[in-house]
Order: structure tokens, then C-alpha cells, then sequence
């Protein structure tokens, strides 16, 4: 089978991706085999394609928003899924169960948590696997190209919606525009938000205001209004001043990636007083992520992508660096 593997990282422009013919893999016990119908290209692939994340497997296949069918279920399996059923394949793979994080419902923070494309081979190949106890159903009305960004843009968007403490109604800043922020802000408007976005880039503009954004600004810009939260998609830590200054009193700022370039001094008058905070975002439980898929199953949502050939990862990895697409990337073998 084809699939794309980190063969050293490094600047995406350095090409330190390649193309290889691997072997069907072999799941494991308690894993279902999974025949890859659709991969998003999430900006994590990148930090591990980079170098931002250290190395947990050498050469490992990056992707985790993984769309596939069930070519086999384990022997003597109770899971919900059958061969032939439609699944999801997260970026989450594996908890313990046992800590006192998965113990309290925060699976999320389990210290012996594992992660597709970062512990294990993901999406960018014609075959995946998946423990069946992560593997998730998903919502009906979205074809494959479509469903793939919810399994973790969509995911940990809505994560971070609920680190941000939206109130119903409250008025939210997004900083950044692109596959997990788009989407994130129709779950906010759905819940009758007033959505304003800084964002770079005309696409990505116009993209926010298509979908229902009362406003739009430069990056650093401030909002036409106090923000009651504030999401910071952009993995730029220059941008977490402006927004903890564009706070209204309680605010909440949610910084929702993995990676985040050095944030500036802060000022605490200026930038945190007035009980103002700064919440980071970890991943998400299974917990979570039904939850939202169910939401997205009830509310359709505009998933706005561009597919690219599996043989083109490389391409499609570059293009999102360079920020030459609105919304999400999806591979498509």
C-alpha cells in the first residue's frame, strides 16, 4: 500500500516527507483494520512533520482525522462496530484507564496517553487500524471528504469552546481562521453568539463572514466590542496580549493548539487584571468528541474543504504552512 512517513524532521519545504509502499498492517488484538476513505490535514501533522513534537515513533504516517470502513473486527469482540460500518479514527488511541485523570472523566490528561500519527501509523496511507474502544461513530449527512476535519478540527474546537466559558449569547473572538476555527464558530453562533474574528489573510476573511461572523479584523487588531472569550487558534504567541487585552472583565482566553510559538512579556494590569484567564487545551476525551460529533449530526455544519490525492500529502502539507487554502485540507486515496 501507499503511505507517506516522516523520514526526517525538519522545514516542510525541505520535503522531510516521503512516499513509501508499505505493508497492509496487522492490528492488534483488540483493533479493527481500516481501509482509509478520507484523511484531513490538521496543522498538528505539520508540528509533527516539523519538528515542534518530539519524534515518538520513528518514521511514523501522520493523520489523524481519519475517515475509513471496517475491513475486520477483533475475534471474540464485543465493539459497536462491524466490517463494512463507516468509522472515525481520532487523534486520541489510548488511555490507561487506571489514573486518577481517566478515573475523574479527564482521559484527556492521561500522562500514559497515546496519539494516531504520533505513537502509531495514521491516515496518510491506504490502511490504517484503530483500538476499537476509540474508534467513533459518525454523524449521517456529511460525506467522507466532509466528516474527516470534525475528527479533530471539528473535535477540539469545541474543546476549546468549553475551556473558553462562552456564555449563552456572550460575544467570542477567534484568532486565526482556518479548518478548526471555522468550525468552531457555527457551533458558537449556533448558540447565538456574536462571533468577531482576527485573521490574516483575505480567504480566510471572507470565509468568517460567509459563515455568520459579525466582523473581521487584522490579527493583532482589537475587536469592535469587549470579549466575553476569546479562542486562539493561530499557533502565535505574539497574538496572547492583544487578545487578553481585548477581554472583557472574567473574560476567558483558550489557547487551542498543541504548539505555541514564545508568548511575550504580559503586563498584569494591562493584560490579566480585572480576573481575566488563560486556559490551555489538551487534546479531548471519547466523551467529548460523541458529543460534539452528535451535535454536528443535529446542526449541520458548512465544512468547507479542498481535497488532495493521497500521492500529493506532500503538496497539500506545504500549502497549509503557506496558508494558500480557507478551511481544511482532506487526502483522498
Amino acid at each position: 500500500m501507499l503511505a507517506w512517513r516522516v523520514r526526517e524532521p525538519g522545514p516542510v519545504d525541505t520535503s522531510p516527507i516521503e512516499a513509501d509502499t508499505a505493508p497492509m498492517p496487522e492490528p492488534g488484538r483488540a483493533e479493527l483494520l481500516v481501509r482509509v476513505l478520507a484523511c484531513g490535514v490538521c496543522r498538528t501533522d505539520l508540528h509533527v512533520v516539523e519538528g515542534d513534537l518530539p519524534v515518538h515513533r520513528k518514521s511514523v504516517v501522520p493523520g489523524h482525522e481519519i475517515v475509513g470502513e471496517v475491513i475486520a473486527v477483533p475475534q471474540d469482540s464485543s465493539s459497536e462496530f462491524a466490517v463494512g460500518d463507516r468509522v472515525g479514527i481520532p487523534w486520541l488511541r489510548h488511555t490507561c484507564g487506571t489514573c486518577r485523570y481517566c478515573l475523574r472523566g479527564a482521559e484527556n490528561l492521561c500522562p500514559n496517553s497515546r496519539y494516531t500519527g504520533w505513537d502509531a501509523d495514521g491516515g496518510y496511507a491506504e490502511f490504517t487500524t484503530v483500538p476499537a474502544d476509540f474508534a467513533l461513530p459518525l454523524p449521517p449527512g456529511y460525506s467522507d471528504e466532509q466528516v474527516a476535519p470534525l475528527l479533530c478540527a471539528g473535535i477540539i474546537g469545541y474543546h476549546a469552546l468549553q475551556r473558553a466559558e462562552l456564555p449563552e449569547g456572550g460575544v467570542l473572538g477567534i484568532y486565526g481562521f482556518g479548518g478548526s476555527a471555522h468550525l468552531t464558530a457555527q457551533v458558537a453562533l449556533a448558540r447565538h453568539a456574536t462571533v468577531h474574528v482576527m485573521t490574516r489573510g483575505a480567504a480566510a476573511r471572507e470565509l468568517a463572514l460567509a459563515l455568520g461572523a459579525h466582523s473581521v479584523h487584522g490579527p493583532s487588531d482589537p475587536p469592535p466590542e469587549p470579549l466575553d472569550s476569546a479562542i486562539m487558534f493561530a499557533p502565535v504567541g505574539e497574538l496572547v496580549p492583544p487578545a487578553l487585552q481585548a477581554l472583557d472583565a472574567g473574560g476567558t482566553l483558550a489557547v487551542a493548539g498543541i504548539h505555541l510559538t514564545d508568548i511575550p512579556a504580559l503586563n498584569y494590569q494591562r493584560h490579566l487584571f480585572r480576573e481575566k484567564q488563560i486556559r490551555s487545551v489538551t487534546a479531548n476525551t471519547r466523551a467529548q468528541a460523541r458529543e460534539f460529533l452528535d451535535f454536528a449530526g443535529h446542526h449541520p455544519l458548512h465544512v468547507s474543504t479542498h481535497p488532495y490525492r493521497l500521492e500529493h500529502a506532500d503538496r497539500a502539507l506545504r500549502d497549509l504552512a503557506h496558508g494558500r487554502f480557507d478551511g481544511a485540507a482532506v487526502l483522498v486515496p
